[in-house]
């Protein structure tokens, strides 16, 4: 088995739903998409209790809406309140079983809690059910936040030390977004769990062009973590 770095790589946390300008509609209290579009620009302001309110009353005004648990998974989510954001995606795939953003964010929360079989089988879920996405001539110009299924999938497979699949990954998000820092970041480090170091120089400076930030003392701890190579 392929050594895992020992370093967390960043997972990206991102929202998959649509959001349209929110006017204010008195004369429509009982639209639940007036509280899920309210609601997530409240998640947006990190107004999250106030957005959790309106997704739940979205919820209350048309229980089968998957979406309205999707997003108040997100705001749960973006509270530190993982085992909640967890119930809603569920709630929201067993409603929709093709909801593919439910399960995009929750494979965010399983990576996180270091769940990496669980992450990775959501990312795959989700990249199966939108396989427009994967038409990478035109992905970017459709969403190019699908990237990031393909993005934090690698980070599972890299967490578990399997860096040829994650550098997979990692290139399938860059092809998707060509200008995916922290992608080219991420791909650097597994190559250098393969002990590939000019490609994984290369990766770094091209993560820095694209004004990635990266740790001045993160290079010494990488190295410690793989156990001192040069």
């Amino acid at each position: 088995m392929n050594k895992s770095t020992g370093i967390i790589l960043p997972i990206v946390l991102f929202f998959l739903f649509s959001c349209v300008p929110v006017q204010q509609k008195q004369d429509e209290p009982k639209d639940a998409k007036f509280y899920i579009d309210r609601g997530i620009v409240y998640v947006e302001k990190r107004q999250f209790d106030e957005a959790i309110a309106d997704f739940t009353r979205a919820i209350e005004i048309d229980p089968k809406d998957a979406m309205a648990y999707s997003n108040r998974g997100v705001a749960y989510q973006r509270k530190g309140q993982y085992d909640r954001a967890i119930v809603d995606y569920n709630k929201a795939i067993e409603i929709n079983p093709k909801c593919a953003s439910a399960y995009c964010n929750r494979g965010v929360v399983y990576g996180g809690k270091g769940q990496y079989d669980l992450a990775i089988a959501d990312f795959t879920r989700a990249t199966e059910i939108e396989p427009k996405y994967a038409d990478f001539t035109r992905a970017i110009e459709i969403d190019p936040k699908y990237a990031v299924a393909y993005y934090n999938r690698g980070i599972g497979y890299a967490n578990k030390g399997q860096h040829d699949l994650a550098i997979a990954d990692f290139t399938r998000a860059i092809e998707i977004d060509p200008k995916y820092a922290v992608a080219y970041y991420s791909r650097g480090i597994a190559y250098y769990g393969k002990k590939e170091y000019d490609k994984f120089w290369e990766e770094w400076k091209k993560a820095l062009d694209l004004g990635y930030h990266i740790p001045p003392n993160f290079l010494e701890d990488l190295r410690k973590a793989l156990g001192g190579y040069n």
